[in-house]
């Protein structure tokens, strides 16, 4: 109970909301101040119909197709809420943050607004922070970096059963819907429906505790999705995701794990191999079931956090792809999921005896 206390004060004293303001013009011209910037999970997010017209950009939304048409000097660029791709032409450009709506207005990350869109302008563009201290690392790293790095550094014994209890985090819930395919599936339903039946199998099968962040449609604060990890027992942490993209080509399942590196209160590095090999029997047993699944990825993706507890992020396929969105909908294919991640994980667990 200590724990979670500490754990709890320290969110809050470090993760509060915080409206922020930005300058932004194309080089050369008297800066706009934008008002409406939100900081999420220390990222500054921008309302993209407030960004496109300071630079002489245009663009609109497809409620259709739940995609962001931006017309551009290289052509027409399309975006879409939840996808990690910009689409320019037949190109796909990977984003390190997805758009997002928040307070129902599209918004994009400011490392797209200075990354992306200079490029797609063909010129260079002024962008300052005013309020840097909202953003900025305290002490080094964000803050819920730090907390995740304090709750997923944890060892495991040296006797008793290898996987001692598994924690699932089925993506979005409640008001966020995450993203959004044809027919109006969301991705809110469809993780839970799978990591329910993967609960199912690991409890049937394994015997050992499943600590769910969630197990119905509702919206979990930052502390209440890190709390499964907090147990002392769990010795595996999967994420479960499903995306979209720009048109309905890309198919398939992605797998993240958090990049090797240092801790900036350490001169030491964290070994995280367990997670690249939890990673990669996942993959291994969903190919084995048949399905695409793309190379393994080392991204440092705020949901990973930093530390060694194995921990996999599994975009488990586009909503916006026909054969994905009938897997993820239909009941049947639910399971098949379930059984390969199944697999995959008691696969990971024999082979750490």
């Amino acid at each position: 109970m200590r724990i979670i206390l500490v754990i709890i004060i320290f969110l809050f004293a470090f993760y509060a909301p915080v409206r922020a303001a930005v300058e932004l013009a194309v080089d050369g011209q008297p800066p706009e101040s934008i008002e409406e910037v939100y900081l999420r999970e220390g990222v500054s997010f921008l309302a993209i119909d407030d960004v496109l017209p300071v630079l002489g950009l245009g663009g609109s939304w497809d409620a259709v197709n739940h995609i962001y048409r931006i017309l551009t000097p290289r052509g027409t660029a399309v975006i879409s809420p939840g996808s990690h791709f910009l689409k320019l032409g037949e190109r796909y450009i990977p984003l390190d943050k997805k758009p997002r709506f928040i307070d129902s207005r599209l918004r994009v990350s400011e490392g797209f607004v200075t990354r992306h869109l200079p490029d797609l302008l063909g010129e260079r563009i002024y962008y300052r922070n005013l309020d840097p201290q909202s953003t900025a690392d305290r002490g080094g790293g964000s803050a819920l970096d730090r907390l995740f790095s304090f709750l997923l550094r944890k060892k495991n014994p040296a006797d008793g059963p290898v996987l001692r209890a598994v924690a699932i985090d089925p993506g979005h819930g409640g008001p966020d819907a995450g993203s959004i395919g044809d027919g109006g599936v969301k991705e809110k339903d469809v993780t839970l429906a799978v990591a329910e039946s993967l609960q199912k199998l690991i409890k049937m099968q394994l015997g050992i505790p499943i600590y769910m962040t969630r197990d119905d449609d509702y919206g979990l604060t930052p502390e209440e999705r890190l709390k499964p990890a907090t147990q002392p027992d769990v010795d595996a942490l999967l994420l479960l995701h499903a995306q979209a993209a720009p048109d309905y080509k890309p198919q398939g399942i992605h797998l993240y794990v958090r990049r090797t590196e240092a801790l900036p209160e350490q001169a030491i590095q964290t070994d995280d191999k367990d997670s690249l090999r939890l990673a990669e029997s996942l993959a291994d047993s969903l190919r084995n079931a048949g399905l695409t699944v793309y190379p393994i990825v080392k991204a440092p993706l705020l949901p990973l956090g930093q530390g060694d507890l194995p921990t996999v992020l599994i975009e488990i396929g586009y909503l916006t792809n026909p054969a994905d969105r009938m897997l993820l909908q239909d009941e049947e294919g639910q399971v098949k999921l379930a059984k390969a991640l199944f697999n995959g994980l008691k696969e990971f667990g024999s082979a750490r005896k």
